[in-house]
């Protein structure tokens, strides 16, 4: 999904890529995307990317498996962490114009997902990276992860079966009503359909990916975030079950040079459904001087 594809000046060849948590629905940070969008009146195009596997795939096209080279091998295991992974660098390498310049705006899982990618793929032009509400570490050490661990590990075999026969039947309008309504009672406004929320293929990716989560997302990753820390910036919530306060102090203690901050807004972790509008303020006024930077240096190498 992208707004604003054309660009006119070097300057302008500077891409934000959203990469989501889990789950990975393009559809839940649009508005956030579109936020971004305004507020660099609109001269960079934004790319939201699902996570694989997160939405339906129309049936004359595939997911992306591996690159636009007849010698690359295809992605292994692409529902799961390691897969997600490939799936981004895939997308990056055979989109993304090698010229352009590329900015990463992370959440949740996808600041995992993001230093992974950074770690893969260093010869990616990717200049500032935005970690917000980062599970980089611990995961099923966290107040949520230690309920969604059982259930995500053990426990979501007994319902794909019910799950699947609740849902698949269900007609797109009863779906479409059932979202509605749990919307409103959210008092969350969507601009497109929301349906691969209630597919079942969708809801199976989903408990798969966050099973992995909590298996594999155990050590903070220090060597790459050494390596990239002048390009990255993490963003902790004070009231976030995800990645509790003691998580950002100790990333702090430890890359006390860092930008590493904590909100002062008390934005919960699932920010893209009530306060896209306050991230996406935020994330452009931190890049504003990023900008700056690279306009002068434009505007030095024309000279």
């Amino acid at each position: 999904m992208t707004f604003g594809t054309k660009t006119t000046t070097v300057l302008d060849k500077t891409g934000w890529l959203v990469t989501p948590g889990n789950p990975g629905f393009s559809a839940f940070y649009v508005p956030f995307a579109k936020a971004l969008h305004s507020l660099t009146n609109r001269r960079f195009p934004v790319w939201i990317i699902s996570q694989a596997g997160h939405s339906l795939t129309p049936k004359d096209k595939k997911i992306l498996r591996t690159l636009d080279d007849p010698n690359a091998q295809e992605i292994k295991d692409v529902y799961g962490l390691s897969g997600q992974v490939e799936h981004k660098v895939a997308f990056l390498r055979t989109h993304v114009p090698k010229e352009m310049k590329l900015v990463l705006v992370c959440h949740s899982i996808g600041a995992y997902i993001a230093l992974q990618v950074l770690k893969r793929a260093p010869e990616l032009p990717i200049i500032r990276s935005f970690m917000l509400f980062p599970t980089i570490e611990r995961m099923a050490e966290s107040p949520n992860g230690r309920i969604a661990t059982p259930l995500l590990c053990w426990l979501r075999y007994v319902f794909y079966v019910p799950g699947y026969l609740l849902l698949k039947p269900c007609p797109a309008r009863i779906k479409s009503w059932l979202i509605r309504l749990a919307l409103q009672v959210m008092n969350v406004q969507s601009e497109i359909s929301l349906l691969n929320v209630l597919e079942p293929f969708c809801l199976v990716n989903v408990a798969y990916l966050g099973s992995q989560e909590m298996m594999e997302v155990v050590k903070r990753d220090d060597e790459t975030i050494k390596e990239h820390l002048s390009k990255l910036t993490f963003y902790y919530g004070t009231i976030d079950p995800w990645c509790p306060k003691e998580y950002y102090e100790d990333i702090k203690k430890h890359f006390p040079k860092g930008d590493i901050r904590l909100c002062e807004k008390k934005i919960p972790h699932a920010f893209v459904f009530r306060f896209h509008q306050e991230m996406a303020d935020m994330v452009a006024g931190w890049l504003k001087d990023d900008l700056s930077k690279i306009e002068k240096v434009t505007q030095g190498n024309k000279d």
